[in-house]
């Protein structure tokens, strides 16, 4: 990280200097706010958290609880989370807390016993390591709530959740600057039903599956009706079941089945216990299912071995069903060209499912990563409000291909063993498709944030639409080898990253050539940036030599890849890297050696890929995205090529 470039910091480095709404910020809930996010749940704090880089952005984040979670019902964490937690600074940390999956292992009945189980295979975790360099991890919901909290309390804008306000309804008028009035009431303390009311120019919903959001929008939840029912439960307890710390797909021979996940601390793990199928009128019963008759169905499950429960952490009964809005926004279908949205939902108010491919916490967030950096984009006068269409296109879908993947995994999860054509069917479906649960199987379409992927072939390791797969190189200042996705921070600025041709730093070359147009000409994206902004303000533009770092000469590096920071203008040389010759990310990504840009999202998404020569191309794409600008196409009376 880098600190003491607008002076000396003997103090905690992650924590900004307070800036704009940051900067003697009101305890009370304002009257009037830019974004007000209803739900401490993944997807409001993410958002809250992102709009929390913005500090001429008034966000504020109420919950119906009095105070922080303190157990979560989630716990497993995919490789793309972690990913995401990396950009917000927290990912070491959140690893070394939590437990590692690093293997799954399946248990059917003995074919010389069928009353007993065995252990029948394991899977290996993204044994290649080609998934992603990121852990498959299980940590506590609240744990990870906390860590956004403390990101968002260390931001810019200083913000922190307002406890204690239940949401009512929500009106959307007519009125330019603040359409959208909010009716709250608190929900604990002296004031406890006392309604207030809140304008804002745009609401979040995160407030889960029983969403009052997206009730007010008239949204509804469609899908299949929940017919097979689970116990889960958190749980300390002795056994001489082999693989009580190993995730497990247990099948008995009754028929029953068991998801086994332990948990972070060494002693703590998870069941989902299987309950069989439900009797559409007789719900009520199977809900009341008691934790002794949960543990009994377990242990019924496991013989011949046996399990001592000694603590219970948390207990629930669900069904499992998978249901799906429309849109993750207030436009109907029919309005979408005609206006752009004012109140959107996200999370569980969005999609529902089972838990047991470990998504709703991972896409939860995902959807909130998407959403944040487009209204701090908006409302900090940087994009058109155009830009938040895109949300609910691009998420809907999304959560479409999650139903129908978690219809297939909860589905085969309930199966008895016998219902397979192959005894290995599980397995292998778990392994073939390890990666769309860990979240990296999201691509994109077209549209103003994703070009046509008309260059593909100057960087196939870089699928336009797909996330920015990070890889190994030298920063060429300091000698270390880094991973350079690793260093984009989730502080809502694009990356340009630039590949060069094969030319050394300084000789002329097409990337010389571009070095020069991208700091210099009127048509370039930085021109958008801000007078009296710093020059990276709005764009990290990072630069990477096919030659290793001992053959960069840094002074010969063109001036728009070193650019003056801080009050002392300062030269950030953090920007220029070489290729490891033993790893080489240009033969690692696919990249052609006559040099190529990848432009990427805040957010981590490949939104195009360009030769070194296409200026135009680059300027006509972030014509539409940047306001103020013309297309190259529209001012020079041409298309690009």
């Amino acid at each position: 990280m880098q600190f003491h470039h607008h002076g000396y910091v003997s103090g905690d480095p992650k924590i900004e200097p307070a800036a704009g709404v940051g900067i003697d910020r009101p305890e009370e809930l304002p009257d009037e706010v830019d974004v007000l996010i209803v739900g401490t749940g993944p997807a409001g704090m993410v958002t809250a958290a992102q709009l929390a880089q913005f500090p001429n952005v008034t966000t504020r984040i109420v919950e119906r609880r009095g105070g922080r979670l303190e157990i979560g019902q989630a716990d497993g964490i995919q490789a793309r989370s972690v990913e995401t937690f990396q950009a917000f600074g927290f990912a070491e940390e959140l690893t070394a807390e939590a437990y590692w999956i690093t293997e799954m292992n399946f248990w059917k009945p003995d074919p010389e016993d069928p009353s007993k189980i065995i252990r029948s295979g394991r899977a290996v975790d993204d044994e290649t390591g080609n998934i992603s360099e990121f852990k498959h991890l299980i940590v506590n919901q609240a744990r990870v709530l906390d860590h956004f909290a403390q990101f968002m309390a260390n931001s810019p804008a200083r913000m922190k959740p307002d406890f204690g306000y239940e949401f009512r309804g929500l009106e959307v008028g007519d009125d330019r600057e603040y359409p959208v009035t909010v009716t709250l009431a608190h929900s604990t303390g002296e004031h406890e039903g006392q309604e207030r009311t809140i304008r804002a120019k745009y609401v979040l919903g995160g407030d889960g599956a029983r969403s009052k959001v997206r009730e007010s929008i008239g949204c509804t939840m469609e899908g299949n009706q929940a017919n097979h029912a689970w116990g889960v439960m958190d749980v300390l307890a002795n056994t001489d079941f082999p693989d009580i710390r190993t995730k497990c797909a247990i099948q008995s021979g009754s028929g029953g089945s068991i998801l086994l996940i332990p948990r972070e601390g060494g002693y703590l793990f998870r069941m989902y216990v299987d309950l069989g199928e439900v009797e559409a009128d007789n719900k009520r019963a199977i809900r009341s299912t008691t934790i002794d008759e949960i543990i009994a169905h377990a242990n019924a499950i496991i013989k011949p071995y046996s399990l001592d429960v000694r603590s219970v952490a948390w207990h629930s009964v669900y069904e499992v069903g998978h249901r799906l809005t429309d849109r993750f926004d207030d436009v109907l279908l029919e309005d979408i060209s005609t206006r752009t949205p004012r109140v959107f939902i996200a999370g569980d108010a969005c999609h529902t499912h089972s838990a047991k491919a470990g998504q709703g916490m991972n896409v939860s967030m995902q959807d909130a990563f998407n959403l944040g950096w487009k209204l701090g984009h908006v409302l900090d006068g940087r994009a058109p409000e155009s830009l938040l269409s895109t949300y609910s296109a691009e998420r809907q879908v999304v959560a479409k291909d999650l139903i129908d993947f978690d219809k297939k995994w909860s589905t085969m999860m309930a199966m008895k063993p016998e219902e397979f054509d192959d005894p290995a069917e599980l397995e292998n479906f778990y392994v073939q498709t390890a990666e769309f649960p860990a979240g990296f199987m999201t691509e994109y379409a077209p549209s103003m944030l994703t070009a046509e992927a008309r260059h593909q072939e100057l960087a196939s390791g870089y699928p336009v639409g797909k996330r920015f797969k990070s890889a190994t190189t030298v920063r060429v200042c300091d000698t270390n080898p880094l991973h350079i996705g690793h260093q984009a921070r989730a502080d809502g600025r694009w990356r340009i990253y630039v590949f060069a041709d094969e030319a050394p730093a300084g000789a002329p070359s097409r990337l010389t050539d571009f070095a020069e147009w991208l700091d210099t000409s009127p048509d370039s994206p930085l021109a958008a940036t801000p007078e009296g902004a710093a020059r990276d303000a709005w764009f990290d533009v990072k630069v990477v030599y096919q030659q290793d770092h001992k053959n960069v000469d840094i002074n010969a590096v063109p001036s728009v890849f070193k650019p003056q920071v801080g009050p002392f203008q300062l030269t950030n040389l953090e920007k220029v890297y070489g290729a490891l010759p033993e790893d080489d990310i240009f033969d690692a990504r696919g990249l052609s050696r006559d040099g190529a840009i990848v432009v990427v999202r805040p957010d981590q998404y490949v939104s195009n890929v360009l030769p070194l020569t296409a200026t135009d191309e680059l300027a006509s794409f972030f014509a539409p995205i940047l306001l103020n600008r013309t297309p190259v196409s529209e001012a020079a009376g041409s298309r690009p090529a």
